[in-house]
């Protein structure tokens, strides 16, 4: 729907962009890449998907679970979907949009289920017919009552009974009960892939993975209990507590590679050297869910946006003239505070597609790092997101706190990602950690500020943000070096600064994604608006620094003095494209035109 921008809004530059240039960008998703988000998009734009609030508790289960196989009939191979993280990727992208409980089913299906059946499994050739026609749905046994974040310490145990070749899968006590995975009846029968702790006569092999049936068109299966969790706020998802009590699993339940192959009588055969190790290799999908969890936000983040930004130009108030009416688009106050939602939008995207890519291209040197930084990625991205669905719901006042206007879930949902696939405070403390003395630290600065350097010059931005990653990085050497006591006293002293260098290179990330993203596009007005949305993006994440960076004489007080200023001009040449900028997210007319906030029957009662 096109939107005509109100004259309180000031003119912008004389170069208008063009909506579906920002969209082609935004979607450049490697080769194949707008083709997976056009096949996604239409997927979501069925009546199947569209946005229902008169279900019950149970019923929404449900119908997370029908989504699912709607999905999965659009799949031309399902082997080819779970071996391809930008495809998974997408699809969660694109799923949050309307329902982040189906975005969440999908990823444990497809990523952690099927990914760890498929993943250099040499095991016995099995039959995954039923998995991959979704007769039976898969779900991932992980994180304990008593282990989240330490799930390498986990106490599920799966004894070897070499009698009768046979494992035997046991929960010892409450705290080894698995805390929270979907193994409710909705849905239909269900499969799960346990971690458990392999035991072999008197020795502990560490953890590895069993395929172990959980129910069938019948119920849960005996020596099975299973506890439906309280409900949690956003898209409602069978989640619930599971324990075994000396379930019986064939030989063929393990899940074995080069991290450990069993021999019949007993004897462990490992290329990884320690348990640990064969852990962090078992589990190695949760790499992709973090690159799935991030993209679950980022779409859901951009629908938010994509919302609050048609409201603002829908909903008109008075204006300063008595009798005058104008959108709540045209005050700065509203406007700006979307207009840099916006800006963080797109730099999250950008770093999506750049942190895909490393993680698919990667050298086997390089899996360590990398995996560092899908990790620093999901913390970033799925951190502003809940900022920006935070602003994006209190932007449309009270009528988005009702979930029939599509807006309420969208925070929690993030919530939920923030949670997932490693707690994000967890994995930033592991990154910051393996920071200090294992990341090359910035360049130093070739020269101080002189007070030319233009706010709005890209580089000069930058070096600046370079200059304020480096001064993390080296706080934190210094801190931890200081620091008295045990190890972790050392790490408590130096943990703020680590954290700080966490997000200014991650950040930096961003701004360099955003930066080859602006050289990509060739449309004259769309890449004058694109290098100004960097630009504000660059500001707002900068002025936080700005301190530091006159410590380091990297900014001047005039260039300090003048921040809020540049900010508030570009917010001027931006405001007018706002409603282009949102437009290229995408979101599907079908799911927008469903929502009764963006519909002008106001007297409807279904409009709250």
């Amino acid at each position: 729907m096109p939107i005509n921008t109100s004259a309180h809004v000031q003119d912008g530059p004389r170069l208008t962009p063009h909506a579906g240039e920002l969209a082609g960008i935004l979607f450049r998703d490697g080769v194949t890449g707008p083709d997976l988000h056009a096949a996604w998009r239409k997927a979501i734009s069925t009546d199947l998907f569209r946005h229902r609030t008169d279900l019950h508790v149970e019923e929404r289960w449900q119908q997370s679970y029908d989504r699912l196989r709607a999905l999965n009939e659009e799949v031309e191979c399902v082997q080819d979907l779970v071996g391809n993280p930008r495809a998974l990727a997408a699809l969660h992208e694109w799923t949050s949009v309307v329902d982040g409980a189906t975005a969440t089913v999908a990823g444990i299906h497809y990523n952690l289920f099927l990914g760890s059946l498929l993943d250099d499994d040499v095991s016995p050739a099995r039959d995954l017919d039923e998995f991959t026609a979704l007769s039976i749905t898969g779900t991932f046994l992980c994180t304990e009552h008593a282990h989240g974040n330490d799930a390498a310490a986990l106490e599920t145990t799966a004894r070897y009974d070499h009698d009768r070749d046979e494992f035997v899968l046991h929960t010892p006590h409450r705290g080894a009960q698995k805390y929270m995975p979907n193994t409710s009846p909705a849905g239909g029968p269900k499969s799960a892939v346990v971690a458990a702790r392999l035991l072999v006569g008197d020795r502990d092999e560490g953890v590895f993975l069993f395929l172990t049936p959980l129910s069938d068109g019948q119920g849960t299966l005996p020596g099975i209990t299973v506890t439906m969790l309280p409900d949690r706020i956003g898209s409602p998802v069978d989640h619930c507590v599971t324990s075994f009590d000396h379930v019986r699993l064939p030989r063929t339940a393990l899940l074995q590679g080069p991290h450990g192959q069993l021999a019949a009588q007993g004897t462990l055969a490992s290329a990884v050297g320690s348990p640990r190790k064969r852990f962090l290799h078992a589990i190695r999908r949760v790499t992709v869910g973090k690159l799935c969890m991030s993209a679950s936000t980022l779409g859901g983040s951009r629908a938010a946006l994509a919302i609050a930004v048609r409201y603002a130009y829908l909903r008109h108030i008075s204006g300063p003239v008595t009798g005058e009416r104008i959108p709540l688009a045209a005050h700065r106050s509203h406007h700006g505070r979307l207009l840099s939602c916006t800006a963080t939008a797109y730099a999250m995207t950008f770093l999506h597609r750049t942190v895909t890519e490393r993680w698919i291209t990667h050298r086997p040197e390089d899996r360590e790092e990398t995996e560092r930084l899908v990790a620093m990625a999901k913390g970033w991205i799925t951190w502003q997101a809940r900022d920006i669905t935070i602003e994006s719901r209190e932007r449309c006042g009270a009528r988005a706190l009702f979930p029939v206007n599509g807006l309420a879930e969208f925070t929690a949902n993030a919530d939920g990602a923030i949670t997932a696939e490693g707690d994000n405070l967890a994995v930033w403390c592991k990154a910051g950690a393996e920071m200090i003395f294992g990341h090359v630290a910035a360049p130093e600065p070739e020269e101080a500020a002189t007070g030319q350097e233009s706010l709005t010059d890209p580089a000069f931005l930058h070096r600046a943000l370079a200059a304020a990653e480096r001064h993390w990085h080296l706080t934190a050497r210094r801190d931890i070096r200081s620091g008295t006591g045990d190890a972790l006293g050392r790490w408590n002293h130096a943990s703020a600064a680590a954290l700080a260098l966490v997000e200014t290179y991650t950040v930096g990330q961003a701004a360099d994604a955003f930066t080859t993203a602006c050289a990509q596009v060739t449309d004259p007005g769309t890449r004058a608006t694109l290098e100004d949305l960097r630009t504000l993006f660059l500001l707002d994440r900068l002025a936080p620094h700005s301190g530091t960076l006159l410590a380091e004489r990297i900014f001047t007080v005039e260039q300090v003095r003048s921040l809020p200023g540049t900010v508030r001009d570009l917010t001027t040449r931006l405001a007018p494209h706002l409603a282009a900028l949102t437009e290229a997210f995408a979101v599907p007319e079908e799911h927008l035109a469903s929502l009764p906030i963006l519909t002008p029957q106001t007297s409807s009662p279904r409009d709250s």
